[in-house]
């Protein structure tokens, strides 16, 4: 049996992930196949696809908020409050097997016109190409990289050039690169069939992929290129979809995806593509390919221009891998100089942003800093979305940025005839052997990376200050500098608001007022607090309106409010509990308070709670914190809250 569930609840989502948890386990328990939808405010995850609901038994709403039900039309439907899911989740889930559920039936719009909706809502022929773009990109890459070792390793200079010996292995593993550059545009065409007409349009997608990239099939020696692969698995995908919609006897059905389709759909593409369409999309891929080919001085640098622009805008977006599908194209039709300022544009906006972090500490927070350095090394192994953290968080300064050092190091490298045999970028490349005037390809990186890491730098204000605590200076003083910092703290983990001074191991307050009071004078004593009265106010106004004891020995009390200079979080352990009101009738013995400004209330206030709740569900967790001894075990166990 296949038991679906939602948990949502607008208070607080650690509730909502109680619930889940325990339906989790409950289905566990009872021998069912459980899947649970969160819809916390943070937003929906583990969402329930389309396959899910028809193949469901039933479905569980345990939430406090209004939750969508009209993908649930037709099902055995449960509606209840977050509560019920967190304390009687076997007697939910039994109500379904029993089948004491009704029927959930609303006069809204139906299942079809809903799915028709949404399909509405995406871009299918985007969808489609990058299916097959998907599966393209690792036999380029595969092909690329074994043709770079070979050449490395196995070829000999000569005054034409570097060959590699006929009777070496290296030869052989020359030809297994070649192969897999074979399979590129059949693979391309064969999976945009398949996005668009499912397993059917596989064959006849590959076999129009085939004849586009073999031009002797209709007499031209280029060959139709990525461009007639593209036209070949689009126009197989939807001959492969009329078919399967022709009405035929129940008899056929089972072979018409294996025989009829496949091979009705191949006839008709293959014919198209000889007699037709073939030879003058060559022409244009022909004509195409020696105009790149040919282009100097303006021309080669304005393509530049817009090919850096498209690689760093979106970083692994559209536009990337578009520019990053012509640089693939180009490589199969022999053309290296498009792909060689790709290859450079592709690692510019991380390894930028890493020098960036290091050239100005004081222009990004310690987390920041971090990420710096993971964004310094995949711009090495040319990963351009190691740069996405920091777009993401100030896109006005960073894009910019970003755009302009891929731009400059494009026209660089096109300037100083940079080639790529690869389908793919970084320094790794250039190692490897796969990029011709490798001189000339550092240059044009390096001047990038500047280009951006000084730029951003120039844009950016200063939001940390490093100061050392001196003998004579308090703590509370250095935190009273950092606050005055205007730029929100980005937290990635729990242990970017959690410091020792913030923990107590060995509560000694015996009533949960008194606990409360323990924990808001660690936030005092830090220089956390404008007034703890006020902010003392604050989480007694949370408890009134329901208890933060959430069960299973765990407390979140949390407040929002302006007498917080900065997001934090108090930790205490009280080893024999105090009793917190909690769902589950449990006492609190692991208490995480939590305090944010009322200005940065949403975002801060329902990252800490969804790192928090979704970790201490994880019950050998828990008991891992009960047993810890000193502040600074406590913190590399909290390092994991994320």
């Amino acid at each position: 049996m296949k038991i679906l569930a939602i948990t949502a609840c607008p208070v607080g989502i650690a509730h909502t992930y109680m619930a889940a948890e325990n339906l989790q386990k409950a289905g566990e328990e009872l021998g069912v196949d459980m899947k649970v939808e969160t819809q916390g405010s943070i937003g929906v995850e583990n969402a329930l696809t389309d396959q899910d609901i028809r193949e469901a038994d039933g479905i569980i709403i345990a939430a406090d908020k209004e939750v969508s039900k009209d993908r649930f039309i037709g099902k055995k439907v449960i509606i209840t409050g977050v509560k019920e899911g967190i304390r009687n989740p076997h007697e939910l889930i039994k109500r379904i097997q029993n089948g004491d559920a009704p029927v959930y039936r609303a006069e809204l719009k139906s299942a079809d016109e809903i799915k028709g909706q949404r399909k509405q809502k995406e871009n299918p022929i985007y969808k489609h190409l990058m299916n097959g773009v998907s599966y393209m990109v690792p036999f380029i890459v595969v092909g690329g990289l074994l043709i770079a070792l070979a050449l490395t390793l196995g070829g000999e200079q000569t005054p034409g050039g570097i060959v590699i010996p006929e009777d070496s292995i290296w030869k052989q593993i020359e030809s297994l690169g070649g192969t897999a550059f074979m399979f590129m545009v059949p693979i391309l065409a064969g999976f945009i069939a398949v996005s668009i007409a499912d397993r059917p349009g596989l064959v006849p997608g590959m076999i129009g992929g085939y004849i586009a990239a073999n031009g002797s099939f209709y007499g031209s020696e280029a060959g139709a290129g990525f461009i007639g692969g593209i036209i070949a698995g689009f126009l197989a995908g939807y001959i492969a979809l009329g078919i399967k919609k022709i009405k035929v006897p129940k008899a056929l059905l089972p072979v018409m995806p294996i025989i009829f389709i496949p091979i009705v759909s191949s006839v008709i593409v293959g014919l198209l593509f000889i007699f037709v369409i073939g030879a003058p999309v060559a022409q244009v891929f022909e004509g195409l390919t020696s105009m790149l080919a040919g282009m100097q001085g303006a021309s080669s640098i304005l393509l530049a221009l817009i090919l850096g622009a498209m690689i760093a805008v979106d970083m692994g977006g559209p536009f990337n891998k578009v520019a990053f599908l012509f640089g693939s194209a180009m490589i199969a039709e022999g053309n290296y100089d498009i792909m060689g300022p790709i290859a450079v544009a592709i690692c510019i906006p991380p390894i930028g942003m890493g020098l960036a972090t290091f050239i100005n500490k004081k222009k990004y927070l310690p987390n920041e800093r971090e990420a710096g350095k993971a964004s310094f090394t995949m711009g090495l192994f040319g990963i351009t979305e190691g740069a996405i953290p920091f777009a993401a968080q100030d896109p006005l300064r960073v894009i910019p940025s970003i755009m302009a050092g891929s731009m400059v190091g494009a026209v660089i490298a096109m300037l100083g005839n940079v080639g790529n045999k690869v389908a793919h970028g970084g320094p790794i490349v250039a190692v490897l052997g796969a990029v011709d005037n490798v001189a000339m390809f550092f240059i044009a990186a390096l001047a990038g990376v500047l280009v951006t890491a000084f730029m951003v730098n120039a844009l950016k204000k200063e939001v940390a200050v490093d100061l050392p605590v001196s003998k004579g200076m308090e703590k509370r003083e250095v935190a009273a500098t950092i606050e005055e910092t205007k730029e929100p703290i980005e937290i990635t983990k729990l242990t970017d608001i959690v410091s020792e001074d913030l923990i107590t191991t060995n509560l000694v307050a015996e009533t949960q007022d008194e606990v409360i009071d323990e924990l808001i004078q660690k936030f005092e004593d830090a220089g956390i607090l404008h007034s703890k009265e006020e902010y003392k106010k604050a989480i007694l106004e949370r408890e009134a309106q329901s208890s933060t004891g959430l069960g299973m020995n765990i407390a979140l009390p949390h407040g929002k409010s302006n007498a917080v200079k900065r997001p934090a979080v108090a930790f205490g352990i009280k080893r024999n509990g105090v009793d917190w009101n909690s769902l589950d009738g449990t006492d609190a013995k692991l208490i995480f308070m939590i305090a944010v400004p009322e200005q940065s209330a949403g975002d801060a206030h329902l990252k800490i709670l969804q790192m928090l709740s979704r970790k201490l569900m994880d019950e050998s967790y828990r008991e891992k914190l009960l047993k810890v001894g000193s502040k600074s075990d406590a913190i590399i166990l909290l390092d994991e809250v994320q």
